[in-house]
């Protein structure tokens, strides 16, 4: 874990002053001794949406690790006089932590996407990784809870990966975490751009509201 002074505060979101290596070497350090680990990777969109839903709010601040998953959170960072170093994003996190799974035999949970991504990410993985444990790939289209915990239960995974979406794979990820010491980590559309169902997005920073609200934000810190 890092201490409050790697923390930037960004519109109420607790963000993790942090390079894309430093992040991963301390995930796997963390999944090495079996800690229990929730992992946002915020984009705009969630924290905008977190401004509009306290409980959405407490449950991210509440993560063990957010970082900074979109290039408008970083230039909003430097509008806020509040830089952080780079973009962590939850696609190249995850990859990262696939390689390396697969170099270390570990075992992973895929939960997410719709029926035929989860099943094409199945045969994607055990070609792309064959050396990696699938301690379950289940999609997102479930009514009941049970069967995903029980098999997470029993399966007591290394890393499992939640792509629901937002808010719902925080929702999820806090109401479960205590059932297995694992690193939990939301990854949004991750599992349609790996199975090839849909491209990543491009870099870019429009004039987004979240940036008219940052740019408020800076104006009324000043004024201040």
């Amino acid at each position: 874990m890092f201490n409050k002074s790697k923390l930037v505060n960004i519109l109420g979101i607790n963000f993790l002053s942090i390079t894309n290596k430093q992040f991963v070497d301390q995930l796997k350090t963390d999944s090495n001794l079996h800690l229990n680990r929730f992992v946002v990777t915020a984009n705009p969109e969630i924290v905008l949406a977190a401004r509009k839903d306290k409980e959405y709010a407490s449950i991210i601040n509440s993560a063990d690790y957010v970082v900074a998953d979109g290039i408008g959170i970083i230039k909003g960072a430097k509008i806020l006089k509040k830089p952080l170093p780079e973009r962590v994003t939850g696609y190249d996190t995850m990859l990262s932590l696939l390689s390396w799974a697969n170099q270390e035999h570990k075992k992973i949970y895929f939960l997410g996407a719709k029926p035929e991504v989860a099943q094409t990410l199945s045969s994607k993985i055990k070609e792309t990784y064959p050396e990696i444990h699938i301690a379950g790939i289940n999609d997102g289209y479930f009514k009941d809870d049970s069967y995903i915990v029980e098999t997470i239960k029993n399966s007591n995974p290394d890393i499992i990966f939640v792509a629901l979406g937002f808010p719902k794979q925080e929702f999820f990820i806090n109401k479960y975490r205590h059932i297995s010491d694992s690193i939990w980590m939301g990854v949004g559309g991750s599992f349609d751009v790996l199975a090839g169902y849909s491209k990543r997005a491009p870099i870019f920073l429009a004039k987004t509201p979240f940036r008219m609200v940052l740019s408020s934000s800076s104006r009324t810190s000043t004024n201040n």
